[in-house]
């Protein structure tokens, strides 16, 4: 297997300005040597977090970005608050640096509150944290990581990279019965919306890249905002608006597995003046995926918070077409997390409209599931992984949509792992590629919770979950014997698992009329220069 078949070179990248490829001697767009661990859920995130963070002394570094910040979030029970372990941090001498989405007004129902109380909490203790506003209009900071570095002790390095946030409605487990310390969603969820996550754990080399990424987004020099609105604001509240120097970043931790991980990102092109590492905006994160899916032969696994926009869903759609033996499995909520009588059928046109040229490309080939956990609540799947193959497999924070792939900041990890998986089929595409332990395992991982399936109880037992067909034709059937339980009334013992098959609704034509617009300009944006825009490439 050639990596160039599935990672992109640097030219591929399409962005020359980042330092992201050139920092390494051999000019390689990945690192290996890697060890990346999936983590499943933040109730086995955050703890995880917690004592790697406690463990740093004086001297040693953490960098984290965020979406939403809720400082009195739990890591991992009472006295475990992020904003109050962040602080402790930086009083035992940790240097403590964080960007976090400054975001719109809280009447909007986002987090400006949230994300300016952490900042001020981790502050008052020594370390700096800063209210990002450089994005496009209506655009968000969405990247979600954390990387602790640590002086003279290389062997600690890591770094957290996915879609788990540090705040509310995060830290749930594999019995999806909700975070305590819950925020409303759709009414659907109820009080305590169970959540469905994923972050990765990675040692190695790779730390080191996603490290630069963050020292590309904290030396910017353009102002925290454009708005003088907001200037004003920063005046009275004597917010910090100057990011201080960071120490020199550290050679890469020495290599310590055997993955391979590719860092892509979402940068939009920003008007008037764009980024410094990013004057066109970056969208390696569409361009990866892109590449790998002309890879695709026999399964696509796909978890995701969206599924929207026809233009990104157009190359899974060219995959099903070019290969009839293709099939696509995709896990996302059941209903949008906004019941608005604007905002549902704004959320839900770009992912009706996906959905159909998917069928179209792939007829019973296609396979979309929602979740629920036993009490039949509906689970938010807020997860974003994608598995081509069991060869290719990535985890971050941007979801399938314009919004992710063109708008907003994000950043997710590709990873391949050197190791073939010893099971059969033991090269499921037929390219000679080989399945590969890291994806083939993650897939098995998400698989198995949702249908409730314990793995083979000895390395050498079959695992028929390990076929893709297999496995296609055993989410079918979970999903089916699950919906006709809660057709037939709930009769008898209910069957395993937590599938459910995902039909869309179907909305007017008035409907459809009037919220298209606003769904195309507010709920999924575009941005990407005009001559991209106009020819639908990235």
């Amino acid at each position: 297997m050639e990596l160039t078949d599935w990672l992109l070179t640097s030219g591929e990248r399409g962005n020359s300005a980042t330092g992201l490829d050139s920092r390494r001697s051999d000019r390689a767009a990945w690192s290996d040597g890697n060890l990346v661990r999936p983590l499943v859920h933040g109730a086995t995130y955050f703890p995880e977090l917690l004592s790697a963070i406690r463990a740093q002394h004086k001297g040693d570094l953490l960098l984290f970005t965020d979406w939403r910040g809720d400082p009195d979030e739990r890591l991992d029970g009472p006295g475990s608050e992020i904003g109050a372990v962040l602080g402790e941090a930086a009083e035992r001498g940790v240097i403590v640096k964080g960007l976090v989405w400054r975001s719109h007004l809280d009447r909007l129902q986002f987090s400006e509150a949230e994300n300016r109380h952490l900042g001020k909490e981790i502050e008052a203790a020594g370390g700096e944290c800063l209210l990002d506003m450089r994005v496009r209009p209506g655009g968000s900071h969405h990247q979600k990581f954390v990387v602790l570095r640590h002086a003279g002790r290389p062997e600690l390095d890591i770094a957290f990279a996915g879609g788990i946030d540090l705040c509310h409605n995060r830290h749930d487990d594999a019995t999806h019965r909700g975070d305590p310390q819950s925020l409303p969603i759709a009414a659907a969820y109820g009080r305590h919306p169970p959540w469905h996550d994923i972050q990765l754990a990675i040692r190695g080399p790779a730390v080191g890249d996603i490290e630069a990424g963050f020292r590309e987004r904290w030396n910017d020099p353009a102002p925290l905002s454009r708005s003088p609105l907001v200037r004003l604001r920063e005046l009275a509240h004597r917010e910090d608006t100057h990011a201080d120097p960071l120490p020199p970043q550290a050679p890469d931790p020495a290599p310590c597995g055997t993955h391979t991980v590719q860092v892509l990102r979402t940068y939009p092109n920003r008007l008037l003046r764009g980024y410094d590492f990013a004057p066109d905006g970056e969208r390696s994160i569409a361009r990866g995926y892109r590449k790998a899916l002309r890879r695709a032969r026999v399964l696509i696994y796909l978890e995701d918070q969206y599924l929207w926009s026809p233009h990104v869903v157009d190359c899974f759609a060219e995959a099903l077409t070019a290969h009839s033996g293709l099939r696509l499995i995709a896990v996302i909520p059941s209903f949008p997390e906004q019941d608005g009588r604007l905002t549902l059928p704004m959320n839900l046109i770009g992912r009706i409209t996906a959905l159909d040229r998917l069928r179209r490309a792939g007829g019973g080939r296609v396979a979309v599931y929602g979740l629920e956990n036993h009490a039949g609540t509906p689970v938010y799947v807020h997860a974003k992984a994608c598995v081509i193959d069991d060869v290719w497999a990535s985890v971050g924070s941007d979801n399938i949509n314009l919004r992710s792939w063109t708008h907003d900041s994000e950043l997710t990890c590709a990873v391949m792992d050197e190791s073939r998986d010893p099971r059969e089929p033991h090269d499921p595409g037929g390219l000679g590629d080989g399945a590969r332990s890291f994806a083939r395992d993650l897939r098995l991982e998400l698989s198995r919770e949702h249908l409730e399936m314990d793995a083979p109880r000895t390395l050498d037992a079959p695992d028929p979950l390990c076929d893709p067909v297999s496995a296609f034709d055993a989410f079918m059937a979970g999903a089916a014997a699950l919906d006709s339980w809660h057709n037939n009334g709930r009769r008898g013992p209910r069957p395993p698992g937590r599938l459910r098959t995902y039909d869309p609704p179907r909305l007017s034509r008035t409907t459809t009329t009037l919220c298209a617009p606003l769904h195309r300009l507010v709920v999924d944006p575009d941005g990407r220069p005009l001559g991209l825009r106009r020819r639908n490439e990235f």
